[in-house]
């Protein structure tokens, strides 16, 4: 695990479904913003997309956000999911359901994270096109962990229906 005192490049990927979700959204980049041992660099566009999993729900609203933080990876999930609970996530047992605000942790400079609760690279991150697109609008030159650079994924991966939102 990546040391405290150490700043680490970090990818955070944003969505929401319910409660006004480009609100959600907003509110969620302004906490990540005064996290602790933590800057914000970047924020892509919002990207409107369609629901993973059950399709009786609304659309998502997506975006990625960059950081640098001297924070811990548990660290900062434990402040993701305090974010998340504080704008009205309720965490149920049901996969890939709508949510008032769901935050993951993406990419952590350029380890690789297997424990329980965290899972580094994001699972995933190469197959969803929500976090990929809006991604590369921040990071186009970025290359994963395991070497493959961003702009093969894209390649593979379609937009399918994603839209960038004005």
């Amino acid at each position: 695990m990546p040391e405290q005192s150490d700043k680490h490049l970090v990818y955070l990927g944003l969505g929401a479904n319910l409660a006004n979700p480009v609100t959600q959204l907003k509110n969620a980049v302004t906490a990540i913003q005064q996290l602790a041992h933590s800057q914000l660099l970047a924020v892509s566009s919002l990207y409107g997309s369609k629901p993973m999993g059950p399709q009786d729900q609304p659309d998502y609203i997506n975006a990625v956000a960059k950081i640098s933080t001297r924070l811990t990876p548990l660290s900062l999930l434990d402040a993701l999911q305090q974010i998340e609970q504080q704008q009205g996530r309720q965490r149920k047992a049901e996969r890939w359901g709508p949510r008032s605000l769901d935050l993951d942790i993406l990419l952590y400079g350029n380890h690789t994270i297997n424990t329980e609760r965290l899972t580094v690279p994001h699972y995933g991150l190469a197959q969803r096109e929500f976090v990929l697109y809006p991604l590369a609008e921040i990071a186009p030159q970025l290359i994963l962990p395991c070497g493959t650079p961003l702009q093969v994924l894209l390649q593979q991966v379609p937009l399918n229906g994603l839209q960038k939102l004005n």
